[in-house]
């Protein structure tokens, strides 16, 4: 439960990024969020309730 001033986003929450780290292992590529999200280095996440975000994936940009 978050205890922050203001609040984190939840992790259903379009916003869910914005949540504190609370745990962080840049070594393996990860972090757990205040809000329980566990958001990797390629941006992809798992939340709470087993769902999976897939990392964004972008287009290279032409040459």
């Amino acid at each position: 439960m978050c205890l922050h001033t203001p609040r984190c986003p939840s992790a259903e929450s379009p916003d869910r990024d914005a949540a504190r780290v609370v745990a962080a292992h840049p070594e393996q590529g990860w972090s757990i969020l205040c809000n329980s999200v566990l958001h990797f280095d390629d941006t992809g996440e798992l939340l709470p309730n087993g769902e999976i975000v897939h990392p964004c994936r972008h287009p290279a940009p032409s040459s």
